[in-house]
């Protein structure tokens, strides 16, 4: 019997969730539903110094907006300390590790002297067997791991393929930093092994860490987990990804107006594949996804591909989702609008839904076309719908606006089939009518089909925005 599959997310928590970090997240996860196994949460928060509550809860959050969600509590590293020194001693007592009293002036110039010789700048090794006895009085030391010097260490990578590290090319780390406090890298290993993990999925700018790790995990005689490195994400000229590109916080996508589900879709192409498929609901998703379809080459990130796959979800999205993925947007941006605590908007909102969604490509461009709805009279003109009210156009409306009164019934039909036997009987073209019309109803150039803007905001209020044009 196999043991069951247990992946990781271990974000540290010194910013938001980044959109690397959410993809990384997002195939941690996928693996673990698609092989029936769990996936767990770490905070690494060994840097106390950079470490901070708002970043914990950033990424909680984020990865809660994703609809990303983890199994048992989430998992703080610094609250284990004493089971990390507990290992670094036992490597210590093995002969495995030893303290190294080095000053910091001695490794820097350890460092240029390698540099100035054309090595790589590591740890020459100088305490690795020298007797203690040597050791300088008042001097807290280190404690290192004693590295394999000779041969190499080889990465078996589900997705890179067998990764050779030539042994020379890494010193003895450190285990333990001379105030007695774990470090990193041995963090990382003993909470693996802890916690059980079998896989472990994140960045290829990790491999090296993962030379390091397994060199431990040997050490140790633990079970290694299957390391799987995943290229990173580039922006969409190749280069590594910044803020102009799109690393930005998953925060910052919900407050852009796109839908969880459809940023999941977005990110998980970004690497992976399954033949020609574009679009994915979450349980084919969870059913295709395996580490063999991640690809070895950087990702190139895309707004306008991002933005035509949320259109797409908008689009085919109930309108009940849609309204309470607007309804987590920020208060602030919302009160923009008027939809801080206004029921009436809200209502007018949900009623618009229909005619808005074609048009929008994030949930901002639903709220912006809507905001004709939420205006109060007199409307305030843009330029362009100031300019599109001249006198012949101010006539045709009080014409047009008698047609109006006299309608039957106001919904979309009728009203349409009136303001079109108005445009007949009179010889003039739809534009010379649904321009100044727009113009008048929302106080701009842009909005959904005129009718619909005509029945969207009731009779009542049309007329009264006609006559006060008037």
């Amino acid at each position: 019997m196999t043991n069951p599959i247990v992946t990781r997310f271990a974000p540290s928590p010194t910013g938001f969730l980044h959109i690397g970090g959410a993809r990384t997240a997002l195939f941690n996860w996928l693996y673990a539903k698609a092989k029936g196994g769990r996936m767990l949460l770490r905070i690494e928060d060994t840097d106390r110094r950079r470490s901070s509550e708002e970043a914990v809860e950033a990424i909680l959050a984020g990865l809660k907006w994703l609809e990303l969600d983890w199994d048992g509590e989430p998992v703080f590293q610094h609250a284990h300390q004493a089971r990390h020194r507990e290992i670094a001693e036992a490597l210590l007592a093995e002969g495995m590790a030893y303290k190294c009293y080095c000053s910091s002036e001695e490794l820097t110039e350890m460092r240029e002297k390698a540099r100035a010789e054309g090595r790589p700048p590591v740890y020459d090794g100088r305490w690795r067997d020298r007797d203690p006895g040597d050791a300088p009085p008042d001097v807290d030391p280190v404690i290192r791991f004693k590295s394999p010097r000779e041969g190499e260490t080889v990465i078996d990578d589900a997705v890179q393929g067998p990764v050779r590290v030539a042994n020379s090319e890494l010193d003895d780390l450190i285990l333990l930093r001379s105030d007695g406090t774990p470090t990193y890298m041995l963090s990382v290993v003993v909470d693996d092994h802890d916690m059980g993990i079998t896989h472990v999925i994140r960045g290829d700018d990790h491999l090296t860490n993962a030379a390091r790790q397994l060199q431990l995990f040997v050490a140790l005689d633990w079970q290694t987990p299957q390391f799987s490195h995943v290229p990173l994400i580039h922006g969409s000229d190749g280069a590594k990804l910044s803020k102009r590109h799109g690393a930005l916080g998953v925060e910052a996508y919900r407050d852009m107006g796109y839908l969880p589900a459809a940023l999941r879709n977005y990110l998980v192409r970004l690497g992976w594949s399954h033949g020609d498929d574009e679009i994915f609901s979450t349980e084919e998703l969870i059913k295709w996804f395996d580490l063999d379809a991640i690809g070895r080459a950087p990702a190139r990130f895309d707004f306008a591909k991002l933005e035509s796959l949320n259109s797409h979800y908008i689009n085919t999205s109930p309108d009940e989702t849609l309204i309470a993925a607007i309804r987590a947007l920020p208060d602030q941006l919302l009160n923009q609008h008027g939809l801080v605590g206004d029921t009436e908007n809200w209502q007018k909102l949900t009623r618009a839904l229909p005619v808005l969604k074609p048009r929008a490509r994030t949930l901002i461009d639903i709220i912006e076309g809507a905001r004709f709805l939420f205006a109060t009279r007199p409307l305030t003109m843009d330029a362009k719908a100031d300019k599109i009210l001249s006198d012949q156009s101010v006539e045709v409306l009080r014409e047009l606006l008698a047609e109006l009164e006299t309608s039957a019934a106001w919904d979309v039909p009728s009203l349409e089939r009136d303001v079109r036997g108005f445009i007949e009987a009179n010889d003039i073209k739809m534009g010379a009518v649904a321009q100044p019309l727009r113009a008048a109803l929302t106080g701009g150039t842009t909005s959904p089909g005129i009718f619909d803007v005509l029945a969207l905001l009731g009779r009542d209020e049309a007329l009264e925005r006609i006559r006060d044009r008037l």
